[in-house]
C-alpha cells in the first residue's frame, strides 16, 4: 500500500495525529532512518498527544471559566498566606481523586477567583470534568430551569462534574429555594465528587448566609467534613 493511501485511511479512521506524524516524517525524508517499532512508537505517541490536547481544550471550554488563570502564575507568598507545599499538593489533583473539597476564603480583591480558576484549569489539564459558576448565576440558572422544566437536568449535569467551582459565595443570604438547591447539590456530591467554594466570608459566617439552622448544619457538615482550607490574606490586588 502506498503511503498516501495509508495517510488517507488514517484520516478516515480519525487517526489525525498519526496521519500528521507520518506526513511530517515522509516530507523530512526520515522514514528510512527508522525501523518498524520506532516508526510505530512515533505515530502512536503523536496520536496520543493530539487526542490528549483536544480533550484538555474541550474540558476547558466546557468549564466556562470566568477568568484566564493557571497554576504557573501563582507563586508562594507568605504575605498572602499562600503556602508552596499546599500549592504543589493541589496541583497534583489527588484531592479531587479523593473527593475532598477546597474552601478558599479571604477579603475582597486578594485573588480568590484567580486562584479558583487556576486550580480549575489544572484539574482540566489532569483530565477532570470541571464546572465553574458564580454563585448568584448558579442560583439564577437553577431558578430559570425550575420555570422551564429543566431543573432536574441541570442538577444532574452539575452532579456529573468531578470538580464543581462555586465562586463569590455568600454575597447575599439564601432564600428557601436556593437553600434547597444547595442542599441537593451538596448531597449529590458528598463523598463522591469535589467542590471548590470561594468566598470573602470566613466559613463560620456561612451559617448566617444559608440562614436556616437545620439546613445550615446539614450543608456545612457535608462541605467541611473532608475539606482543605485556604485563607488568603493581604491588600486588594486591584489597587
Amino acid at each position: 500500500m502506498k503511503y498516501t493511501q495509508t495517510i488517507e485511511r488514517m484520516k478516515d479512521l480519525r487517526l489525525h495525529g498519526m496521519a500528521a506524524a507520518l506526513e511530517n516524517i515522509l516530507s523530512a525524508r526520515q522514514s528510512a532512518n527508522l525501523d518498524t517499532l520506532q516508526l510505530l512508537e512515533i505515530l502512536v505517541q503523536q496520536e496520543y498527544d493530539m487526542r490528549h490536547s483536544k480533550r484538555i481544550d474541550r474540558l476547558t471550554r466546557q468549564a466556562h471559566f470566568r477568568y484566564q488563570a493557571n497554576m504557573e502564575q501563582i507563586k508562594p507568598d507568605n504575605r498572602r498566606n499562600i503556602d508552596g507545599q499546599q500549592l504543589a499538593q493541589l496541583s497534583t489533583c489527588t484531592w479531587i481523586e479523593k473527593a475532598e473539597n477546597l474552601l478558599i476564603t479571604g477579603p475582597t480583591g486578594v485573588g480568590k477567583s484567580h486562584m479558583a480558576t487556576a486550580i480549575g484549569n489544572q484539574a482540566c489539564m489532569n483530565g477532570f470534568r470541571v464546572q465553574y459558576y458564580n454563585a448568584q448565576k448558579l442560583f439564577y440558572n437553577l431558578r430559570v430551569a425550575k420555570i422551564e422544566g429543566t431543573h432536574r437536568k441541570l442538577i444532574q449535569s452539575i452532579a456529573k462534574a468531578q470538580l464543581l467551582i462555586i465562586d463569590d459565595f455568600g454575597m447575599h443570604k439564601l432564600d428557601d429555594m436556593q437553600r434547597l438547591d444547595l442542599m441537593e447539590i451538596v448531597e449529590d456530591r458528598h463523598g463522591i465528587k469535589s467542590t471548590l467554594i470561594a468566598s470573602q466570608l470566613p466559613v463560620a459566617a456561612w451559617y448566617e448566609i444559608i440562614a436556616e439552622p437545620t439546613l445550615s448544619d446539614a450543608i456545612l457538615d457535608r462541605i467541611t467534613a473532608k475539606s482543605i482550607r485556604m485563607e488568603l490574606q493581604g491588600e486588594s490586588l486591584r489597587k
